[in-house]
């Protein structure tokens, strides 16, 4: 039962849950997080469908598995897709929200969104993202009627859990293949191996795509330390921003320059020149555009 099913009625008995994530360490492609749920009763039925961790197996079972869980009516799975642009846009911010807070709203969302289907959920397991203590109790706070165990390698102790890190594994791999990019530079291939950042393939893929203007496409999550590298002569970028100064002060017509040695990458320390710039009274339809009146031709 997907999410968009209609609710079937074994939902109103005490249900469990399992919650597990696909493509942590890629540096190319979403981060997926999946759940999968089904009635108590049905738990021993569940071990018996030799679900067990998604990278254990190969393709072939894993789609398997998939499509066997799809069409049984005593579970129900969600998924959510977290898009590198994402990714790479939280993690880099001025407020910054790192990989586990990410990873740990993910969840939080996919709990919300079962028990806001009228799903009875009564138990929780997840495969921990950082202290498994720690996350256990800002997940029981958040849900009180829940009970959660939260543990290391839960998607081999536990089938539920299993099960959503197939969900999870297959939903990424079919994104990856079936993802389109939005660029339209000459040569551009989806030959970029397994995503990893120690595959020889997905290294390559990163050298061939590289723009020392533009970065790298869409596809890629730039704030990963991996892509630094790449960048040694990068092309300098200047742009107006609207934020105040870090003292909370602003110029007189509230903008300033910014000016990043580095674009598009990450690195302990980034040394970020801010200079007044110019433009007081101009429309922000041209500012958000940064279109300049012409005065000569």
């Amino acid at each position: 039962m997907g999410s968009g099913a209609a609710i079937p009625q074994w939902t109103s008995e005490p249900c469990i849950m399992g919650i597990d994530e696909a493509g942590r360490g890629p540096v190319l492609g979403p981060m997926v997080y999946g759940c999968l749920y089904c009635a108590r009763s049905y738990e021993k039925t569940l071990s018996s469908l030799n679900f067990a961790d998604s990278k254990t197996l190969k393709e072939e079972k894993r789609e398997e598995l998939f499509e066997n869980l799809k069409a049984d009516e005593s579970i129900g799975w969600a998924v959510d897709i977290i898009d590198p642009r994402e990714l790479s846009a939280k993690m880099l911010k001025k407020n910054k929200i790192n990989l586990n807070e990410i990873s740990h709203d993910s969840a939080i969302g996919l709990i919300t969104k079962v028990l806001n289907m009228g799903v009875l959920l009564t138990e929780v397991y997840v495969d921990t993202v950082g202290d498994a203590e720690k996350y256990r109790t800002k997940l029981s706070e958040r849900f009180p009627a829940v009970k959660f165990v939260v543990a290391k390698k839960a998607d081999s102790l536990y089938p539920v859990v299993s099960g959503a890190s197939i969900v999870a594994k297959v939903t990424r791999d079919r994104a990856l293949q079936d993802w389109v990019l939005e660029e339209t530079a000459e040569d551009l291939h989806k030959n970029f191996g397994s995503g990893y950042p120690g595959d020889p393939n997905t290294k390559a893929w990163l050298q061939h795509h590289k723009h020392l203007v533009f970065g790298f496409p869409t596809l890629v999550r730039f704030s990963w330390g991996t892509c630094t590298p790449y960048f040694k002569d990068i092309v300098e970028v200047l742009w107006e921003s609207n934020e105040t100064d870090g003292d909370g002060s602003s110029s007189a017509n509230g903008k300033r320059q910014l000016k990043l040695s580095n674009f598009g990458v990450t690195k302990s320390k980034r040394k970020i020149e801010e200079i007044e710039s110019s433009g007081k009274g101009r429309c922000k339809f041209f500012m958000a555009r940064k279109l300049e009146q012409v005065t000569q031709f």
